[in-house]
């Protein structure tokens, strides 16, 4: 009986993973990539010069934050795929590829940051920095809170 609850965990949430594909990814990076510009219009304050010269680098760095969101969902879903059987060379090159991920995904936040100084004002790269590491944060949490821990399900 244990295994079969377990076998149907790890089949439900490599279905969950499995279920969407290319085309739902985008529409929902898309949906929450205009959600959340509109969190960061009402927390950031600009004005004239500024506001152009911080939404136009705000579009790129949200174009190349997305394309590092389908890398996130293609980790995870390989994850899902591989859980009952993952060996040690499999699990090595998951954590490979999302420590990776992780510093290639600061990388672009602190990138932008220094951008957005120049371009437009330290306060204004300084709450982006903050908003954007939040929900990097959020985002993080909610994937951990929603898979299994390696060896958790036996």
């Amino acid at each position: 009986m244990k295994k079969l609850l377990i076998l149907c965990a790890v089949f439900i949430s490599t279905a969950a993973f499995s279920q969407t594909n290319k085309e739902d990814v985008d529409m929902i990076q898309a949906l929450y990539g205009k959600e959340k510009k509109a969190i960061v219009a009402e927390f950031i304050e600009l004005e004239g010069a500024q506001k152009d010269a911080f939404w136009t680098l705000y579009d790129e760095y949200e174009a190349k934050r997305k394309d590092l969101g389908k890398k996130r969902y293609s980790i995870l879903e390989s994850y899902a795929k591989n859980y009952a059987t993952l060996d040690d060379a499999t699990t090595s090159d998951l954590i490979k590829q999302i420590s990776s991920l992780g510093m290639e995904t600061d990388k672009l936040i602190i990138t932008y940051h220094k951008k957005l100084e120049k371009a437009a004002s330290v306060k204004a790269a300084a709450q982006f920095f903050q908003l954007e590491v939040y929900f990097l944060d959020i985002v993080r949490i909610t994937i951990l809170e929603n898979i299994p821990f390696i060896g958790e399900l036996k």
